[in-house]
């Protein structure tokens, strides 16, 4: 079954939008610090147990699966008609907002990882010969930061895609007013280029 361009904005919201709520949840289930206790010459960190470190991935995951939805979406040959790629990119609204959208994806990628492996490593490495160490956990902020950007992300995807519908409306318009315009300029340059000129000795 071809997909339409209806469903293939439903599948990258709703991506952009799992996406979100699970970076916003992981940024309220994430604990402030772990408790320090004393041994031998170390301090050994406890944590509560929390899911952030799986909410932080599984953000993570959405925000890939939205960000490649989004892409595919873009050049997919809806109702079996293809146009080729560079047509999309003389459109300078859509290389606009096509580059914010990677941009945005790249940016809440970044934001949503590094909290969520540094709260890992707190986790694994919680065995500190510092003994002033406070048990810290991953930066307040990026989690829920990356959420929004995520969300974001999706939307500028949305917005390539109405655009991407233009650019292909106007093409197909284009091709079906002179189907051989292109074709028939190039003979006439290479007939042109190849004619002798006279009076040349």
């Amino acid at each position: 079954m071809a997909a339409t361009i209806k469903q293939m904005s439903i599948i990258v919201a709703t991506l952009g939008t799992l996406s979100f709520m699970f970076g916003v949840i992981a940024e309220n289930k994430k604990p402030d610090s772990g408790t320090a206790i004393q041994g031998k010459g170390v301090v050994i960190c406890k944590y509560p147990s929390d899911p952030t470190v799986v909410l932080g991935y599984l953000s993570v995951v959405f925000l890939l699966a939205s960000t490649v939805a989004g892409y595919l979406s873009l050049f997919y040959p809806y109702k079996g008609k293809s146009i080729p790629q560079a047509a999309f990119f003389r459109s300078t609204s859509f290389l606009v907002f096509f580059n914010i959208a990677l941009g945005l994806a790249g940016l809440a990628a970044a934001m949503l990882l590094w909290p969520t492996i540094t709260e890992q490593l707190h986790l694994i490495h919680n065995v500190h010969h510092n003994l002033s160490t406070t048990c810290p956990t991953a930066k307040t902020g990026l989690l829920g930061g990356g959420a929004f950007i995520s969300l974001d992300a999706s939307l500028f995807w949305l917005v390539s895609l109405m655009l991407a519908d233009n650019v292909r409306e106007d093409y197909f318009e284009t091709v079906e007013k002179n189907p051989k315009g292109e074709r028939s300029e190039v003979l006439t340059n290479e007939y042109s280029s190849n004619v002798p000129v006279k009076g040349i000795a």
